[in-house]
């Protein structure tokens, strides 16, 4: 298959490319996040992330978590949203790097999205299955291969 990428032809650091499908989050029943305009960010060992303009997301769904940061050696530091949707929520579900490190500037304020924590995450009309454990976020779609980092015993990779 043509079209298949292995994410470990991946770069280190890693880099940021526009995403020529549509992207749509559904959660409890609602699209909460559509766009064109979204990007991926693309990591050695790591399933691609997709990161969508906050215009294309519905942001009433999405809380700010007081005092929940994280670190990432290349992007900078990342704030995190709980999604709720009518009674159902998702702590934690989404994040965002309000200011990025200059390598990530065209990502600033874009949202991810945990797929793990979703109904339901596409890329174009394939739905994705969500990177392995409970900390890094990729989307996995048939034209990705592994295997990935996340699972248990490869953290250390």
């Amino acid at each position: 298959m043509s079209n298949q990428e292995s994410v470990w032809d991946y770069p280190r650091p890693p880099r940021v490319e526009d995403v020529n499908l549509p992207i749509r989050v559904v959660f409890n029943g609602v699209t909460i996040a559509e766009s064109i305009r979204a990007r991926r960010v693309l990591e050695t060992s790591h399933p691609p992330v997709y990161y969508i303009p906050p215009e294309d997301i519905a942001m009433e769904y999405l809380q700010r978590v007081a005092n929940a940061q994280s670190w990432c050696e290349w992007k900078g530091s990342a704030i995190y949203y709980h999604v709720q949707v009518g009674d159902r929520r998702a702590e934690r579900a989404a994040w965002a790097y309000p200011e990025p490190t200059p390598g990530f500037v065209s990502i600033t304020g874009y949202v991810a999205f945990y797929a793990g924590k979703m109904d339901a995450c596409y890329v174009g009309d394939e739905k994705v299955e969500a990177q392995p454990g409970g900390f890094y976020g990729g989307w996995i779609t048939s034209n990705i291969i592994g295997p990935f980092k996340g699972g248990p015993g490869t953290m250390g990779w």
